[in-house]
């Protein structure tokens, strides 16, 4: 969120905060239940906001979270094409010799483990 949505964001909420005060005085409250009711609205919606980003931090649905498994998923298909890529354009003698190679390290990991 930037700077200028959190001021956007603010000033909203301000101006909820005089709309249901507005509201509450039409309905014929008088002026301190008008303002009492129009800031247990604000409050509510600010209850209201904290449990949902508990939620989104409890299940894993941030922003960030959501932005860098995007992030990840498009490089991993970047790198998986240039490997392609690079292994199509080989030779044969290569692809064997890279073969080989895979295998012998693929032997020296099971030993150490």
């Amino acid at each position: 969120m930037t700077k200028a949505n959190v001021i956007q964001l603010g000033l909203l909420l301000f101006l909820l905060g005089g709309l249901a005060y507005s509201v509450f005085l039409f309905y014929g409250f008088d002026l301190t239940k008008a303002g009492i009711a129009s800031e247990l609205v604000l409050v509510l919606l600010l209850l209201i906001w904290v449990v949902s980003y508990f939620l989104r931090v409890i299940t894993g649905k941030m922003t960030f979270m959501e932005q860098r498994k995007r992030y990840r998923s498009e490089y991993q298909q970047i790198t998986d094409k240039e490997l392609e890529a690079k292994f199509d354009s080989m030779s044969n003698e290569d692809k064997i010799r890279f073969f080989k190679e895979l295998e012998k390290d693929n032997n020296k990991n099971k030993e150490t483990n």
